[in-house]
């Protein structure tokens, strides 16, 4: 029993991490109708930017405090990004308005490209070191209740637990502000939107700033657990299945959805993995998505769309 809840929280932990990067896709195509394929590169531009300041500001200021270091790189990162979803709308988004669907998605793609390029040229191309303190030592929960306890890894637990309060803080932000209705406004019907006077450039802005922090925050996590390489940004690859299992439209789906692929890839990979020789945690998700896709395309919680004519 011990080894199963090990497990399991093994998969909720990581399940929070895939939905943090999902929540970044939702944002987006909440507000403009874009499946971003942007976000993977804008998490590792995000990293790049935080691990290179955090390296540069002690040495330009003439410190050596860690913590100094990493509040004014994590600032500096978060001007960035804004200043990336400044550019995004002004060059690309801003002059795309009511084009197809296809056309905003091969846009999202050169913003992939152009970000892992200009990322490499602004910031370098080696593996680089995020630390923020997170604690790596792992620890035993419920030793008086299970033989040997549960280990369970504390940078993981930490990681969780801020992804979890940013996913909530997130969804408030969505419900009960005047910006996130605004945001849904505009995610149903941008000419409509535009109509009663709220301006779409301006939360197309703001809508990809968060989508940025976003990105920051999860380059931070998993640049402190695996390191800043240019291979982070196929990190978002495996939120397309939290994605398409949750809801496009749907931030609660976007959890649900992380902590079910997160917990399943998990269990499989540990219980059944061994019969087949391994490797199930790779394609779990896909496959699953993939049933998603044929039985209920719109996910957990999307919304069924229904053309009349």
């Amino acid at each position: 029993m011990g080894f199963f809840l090990e497990t399991l929280f093994g998969g909720l932990m990581a399940g929070m991490l895939y939905s943090l990067i999902a929540l970044g896709f939702v944002l987006i195509f909440k507000a403009s109708g874009v499946f971003n394929f942007a976000q993977g590169a804008m998490v590792l531009f995000a990293a790049l930017a935080m691990a290179r300041f955090s390296e540069w500001f002690p040495k330009l200021l003439g410190f050596d405090s860690k913590l100094l270091a990493n509040l004014l790189a994590f600032g500096a990162a978060m001007l960035v990004m804004i200043a990336v979803a400044w550019v995004i709308e002004r060059l690309v988004l801003g002059r795309l308005v009511n084009q197809e669907g296809i056309t905003l998605l091969m846009a999202t793609l050169g913003i992939t490209y152009f970000l892992d390029g200009f990322g490499q040229t602004l910031f370098g191309s080696d593996i680089y070191k995020i630390d923020v303190g997170l604690p790596k030592d792992p620890i035993f929960l419920f030793e008086s209740t299970f033989q040997g306890g549960v280990l369970i890894n504390k940078e993981d637990l930490y990681a969780a637990v801020i992804a979890a309060a940013l996913v909530a803080l997130l969804s408030l932000f969505f419900q009960k502000t005047a910006t996130g209705r605004a945001l849904r406004a505009v995610a149903d019907d941008h000419q409509a939107a535009q109509s009663i006077g709220i301006p779409l450039n301006r939360i197309w802005v703001i809508v990809w700033s968060v989508a940025g922090f976003v990105a920051l925050v999860a380059g931070i996590i998993w640049g402190s657990k695996l390191g800043v390489q240019f291979s982070l940004s196929l990190v978002a690859l495996k939120a397309l299945p939290v994605v398409i299992l949750g809801g496009l439209t749907s931030v609660p789906g976007a959890i649900l959805g992380g902590l079910i692929i997160g917990v399943g890839e998990k269990l499989s990979e540990v219980f059944i993995g061994p019969m087949f020789g391994g490797g199930i945690e790779i394609w779990f998700g896909y496959v699953l998505a993939l049933v998603f896709l044929l039985v209920r395309p719109q996910g957990l919680f999307g919304e069924k769309i229904i053309d009349r004519v």
